[in-house]
């Protein structure tokens, strides 16, 4: 026989439930801004943390130029996960971050992607035919002059002798995601991005690796902000984990420590 149901024990049941909701809600969110390339890995480490812990963690995603810009400008972030060290080197000379905090975190890769079903075929070397693989089209990456990417990859086009004939012919991307897409609808037949974000989109093919020599190696630096909560610090400890390195492994990260 089924007991009756006694509406002052719901409401006690309620008041339970309300309040361990709010003890979660208590917990202080950490405002993590991190370069485009990172958002697949961040995100599940995110979810990850937040699973473990109940702290919410909040992302921002752009370039790095960006993110740096906006934090320069008042803008409240606990953590600066960067795409060069230059704009890591930009906040750091205004004081913006935590010098003590910041490590060399994550390497990568620069590639020459075209759509996954094209047909073009290149071995990047000095003067290889970049140009004459674009026939009417353009060259899609990150703008040369902010974003990380698209540095990187005017720094190795230049040394590969072949920066002049395709720099006006650039689609200058505000993200290396944005020049991601740009391949991956078919706008454009070859992009230069890293090599995780290839990975990380299957309507898009490697069509080869840029030599390491080409440019400066590729790094990523965290930093607590100089105004971070308390509580960040634990989630980048986290990031440089085991656990971490294992997700950043995944998504074709190569970890630095």
């Amino acid at each position: 026989m089924l007991k009756a149901f006694h509406p002052i024990a719901a409401i006690g049941l309620l008041f339970i439930s309300i309040s361990a909701l709010a003890a979660d809600s208590s917990k202080p969110s950490i405002t993590v801004f991190g370069a485009a390339s990172l958002t697949n890995a961040l995100q599940e480490l995110g979810d990850s943390y937040s699973k473990d812990t109940s702290v919410p963690v909040k992302f921002s995603f752009a370039a790095s130029s960006v993110l740096a810009r906006q934090i320069d400008s008042g803008a409240k972030a606990d953590i600066f996960f960067a795409a060069d060290q230059e704009w890591m080197d930009y906040l750091q000379s205004r004081g913006l971050i935590d010098k003590t905090s910041r490590r060399d975190v994550l390497g990568n890769k620069l590639v020459l992607i075209a759509p996954a079903d094209s047909n073009i075929e290149l071995k990047i070397a000095p003067n290889f035919a970049i140009a004459a693989a674009l026939g009417g089209g353009r060259l899609a990456t990150g703008d040369p002059d902010s974003v990380p990417v698209g540095k990187y990859a005017r720094s190795a086009l230049t040394s590969l002798g072949v920066w002049n004939e395709i720099q006006d012919r650039l689609v200058r991307a505000e993200n290396v995601r944005s020049a991601l897409m740009f391949v991956d609808r078919g706008e454009v037949p070859l992009g230069i991005v890293y090599e995780t974000d290839a990975l990380a989109d299957k309507k898009v093919r490697v069509v080869d690796v840029f030599p390491a020599h080409s440019h400066l190696p590729i790094v990523y630096p965290i930093a607590l902000t100089s105004v971070a909560k308390p509580g960040a610090a634990k989630f980048v400890g986290y990031l440089l984990s085991p656990a971490g390195d294992a997700i950043f492994k995944k998504y074709g990260f190569k970890t630095l420590r």
